[in-house]
């Protein structure tokens, strides 16, 4: 099961009157707005703007910063947008996951089959048919997420899931370890290489391919720092 523990969600801003552009309203709206600082340990810092529509019920959330990449980058900007479910007190999103065509630009596919739906959202969040969700069909829409009326960080999160952790270079499954990871380094202070990749096999049955692979990924997210030629340590 992939768990969650590495993304950190902390509101950093509450504004009382702001303005949005909803564009499948093609309104420009007014009303409260919030700002989220994100650090996931899988794809880098986010920051997200989030606002909740109550006379339209629904609420659009939006990367207005993103990690660095080729990806990733092609994600400022990118919204997606929840709305009012007819089970009591759960808003919806129609499940779609981007991908990278063959010239890397950023593509999304809605999904249509459970079956092709990620584990990492599955086991987080409950996946039902678009019908079941809105009591009404579209074509072209076959299934939802759902999450907590106002619950903006589980909004935020499958934001995540279905935009971000699809396009990430490292699989979600092996990147979120670098907990692990970081976690047995930190317990080591100043850590031998050999000795990291004895313990994490040891303790976590980790392939070398695969300590290799995210000792890389805490590196390039500043997490820890090489002493010399052997060794490694935590950052702070």
């Amino acid at each position: 099961m992939v768990h969650l523990k590495g993304l950190r969600i902390v509101k950093v801003e509450d504004r009382s009157r702001d303005a949005w552009v909803d564009m499948s309203l093609r309104q420009l709206r007014e009303g409260e707005v919030r700002f989220y600082k994100v650090n996931d340990t899988l794809t880098g810092e986010w920051l997200f703007k989030v606002c909740p529509d109550a006379e339209m019920a629904r609420t659009i959330v939006k990367a207005i910063k993103c990690p660095p990449g080729r990806g990733f980058a092609q994600l400022e900007g990118s919204t997606m947008l929840f709305q009012r479910s007819v089970l009591e007190n759960q808003y919806y999103d129609v499940v779609s996951l981007s991908y990278l065509d063959e010239n890397g630009r950023l593509r999304r596919n809605i999904v249509g089959d459970i079956n092709e739906v990620p584990n990492f959202m599955k086991e987080n969040f409950r996946v039902i048919p678009y019908e079941e969700a809105t009591g009404k069909k579209a074509p072209g829409k076959k299934l939802v997420s759902l999450c907590r009326e106002g619950d903006e960080k589980a909004m935020i999160t499958i934001f995540l899931l279905g935009r971000a952790w699809p396009i990430s270079p490292v699989p979600p499954d092996l990147g979120t370890r670098t907990l692990d990871l970081l976690e047995l380094i930190r317990e080591a202070e100043r850590a031998e290489i050999g000795e990291i990749y004895m313990m994490a096999k040891r303790r976590y049955k980790l392939a070398d391919r695969d300590i290799e692979a995210l000792i890389r990924l805490l590196e390039e997210k500043e997490k820890i720092e090489r002493v010399g030629k052997n060794f490694i340590k935590t950052k702070w």
